[in-house]
């Protein structure tokens, strides 16, 4: 179980690869959010597109079933439970059943796979049948993640905050079409271009040649990584905060990115860019206008990324992850088999050979969460109605200061 502690915003995921179903549990949303199964399928399908997905994704036709937390469309404040069943799970009855009557119905998997939790989650709960690690450990998990993450971008929307993502990078064959600065409308064209990629990047040249870089990789039974990026509009000045380090909103972006399956990279804005560049180069300078219709503070610029001392400052947040390939090769790495010692090629799980397109989705469900938590905090209340008299006020507070 993934238990994933925020201020306000709880929530826990259960379930394994090819166990019966996942499940998960999301505390904090307040009352009277209108929601509905196909809110939440939506984003499912999404998570299962993209060209480079392995078998499982031509079994699975993912629906969550919302089991508690809501009554006649809408939340009613209490925790919601969602299920989202594992139809391949027929396929593995007894050897992931319960019953201990079935126990060696299957053979134990005892190669660990180079880069997966396998070894050491096998050392560490003192396993010898690897399956019991690699069941938790698969990104068949973020199934249910996204289902949470689904609800999270439903709340948002009712403030007018929007999350989406994009592909860059695959493989060696990237994209520089894209910038930083990127203003909400652009980065709205950006993401309704994406949505059309097989790979879900915007940019033609690059979908074409990312795509070419796959149908390479199956061949040659090789996996490839990338990297894409997360982008927030509409999040108000002042989510998050300076005043401890777990507050800050940036740290807790990156932990929640970082936690995804594979995810071995993040920065936000510039990132490492800003590394090399002086201080004149980098800083978002301020600016402020008085007339109609957007009196207020402003930037030109935006290489922080919309987030500044742990902070919200207006711009869009721009969060960019860095995928690592797919550790199951159908090429087998060397390994060693943790009963008898000996060397072997280690075992091939259905995988795919690239997954980037999907992790981009999983990566908009966990800023989403992130930032519906930040926005229970600031805002509070138990009700829609509440927190959406918290939220005008202070927007009407931001406009006068």
């Amino acid at each position: 179980m993934i238990y994933f502690s925020m201020s306000r915003l709880k929530f826990f995921t259960s379930g394994e690869s090819h166990g019966k179903a996942l499940t998960g549990i999301l505390e904090g949303i307040p009352a009277n959010l209108a929601l509905s199964s196909p809110d939440i399928d939506a984003e499912l399908k999404r998570r299962q597109s993209g060209f480079g997905r392995g078998g499982r994704m031509k079994i699975e036709s993912d629906h969550a079933e919302i089991l508690s937390g809501v009554r006649w469309g809408r939340t009613i404040g209490s925790p919601l439970a969602l299920l989202i069943e594992n139809r391949d799970h027929k396929n593995w009855v007894e050897g992931m059943s319960e019953d201990a009557r079935f126990r060696g119905s299957i053979p134990a998997v005892t190669k660990p796979r180079p880069g997966h939790a396998d070894l050491a989650g096998a050392i560490k709960y003192h396993q010898h049948d690897i399956r019991n690690i690699l069941e938790r450990s698969s990104a068949r998990e973020t199934a249910m993640r996204v289902a949470l993450g689904a609800v999270a971008k439903k709340f948002l929307s009712d403030f007018g905050i929007k999350v989406g993502s994009y592909v860059i990078q695959i493989g060696k064959v990237q994209s520089s079409k894209f910038k930083v600065q990127s203003s909400e409308k652009e980065l709205f064209e950006i993401f309704e271009k994406a949505e059309t990629s097989p790979v879900r990047c915007p940019d033609t040249d690059a979908s074409r040649g990312m795509v070419e870089l796959i149908e390479g990789a199956m061949k040659e039974g090789n996996s490839l990584g990338g990297v894409f990026e997360v982008f927030v509009t509409g999040a108000p000045v002042g989510l998050g905060s300076h005043i401890q380090w777990d507050r800050k909103l940036d740290g807790r972006l990156a932990q929640a990115l970082m936690s995804i399956q594979a995810i071995k990279a993040v920065e936000i804005g510039l990132g490492f860019e800003m590394s090399g560049r002086s201080g004149s180069e980098v800083m978002d300078e301020i600016f402020y206008r008085g007339e109609s219709p957007s009196p207020g503070f402003y930037r030109k610029t935006n290489n922080a990324g919309g987030i500044e001392g742990g902070m919200t400052n207006g711009m869009p947040i721009i969060i960019r992850a860095g995928m690592k390939p797919i550790p199951t090769l159908r090429r087998p790495l060397n390994s060693v088999d943790i009963i008898s010692k000996e060397p072997f090629g280690a075992a091939y799980e259905r995988s795919d050979v690239c997954a980037a397109p999907a992790a981009s989705v999983v990566g908009e469900a966990m800023t989403a969460l992130v930032i519906a938590d930040a926005v229970i905090e600031k805002f509070g209340g138990d009700s829609m109605e509440e927190v959406t008299g918290n939220f005008k006020a202070y927007l009407e507070y931001v406009k006068q200061f």
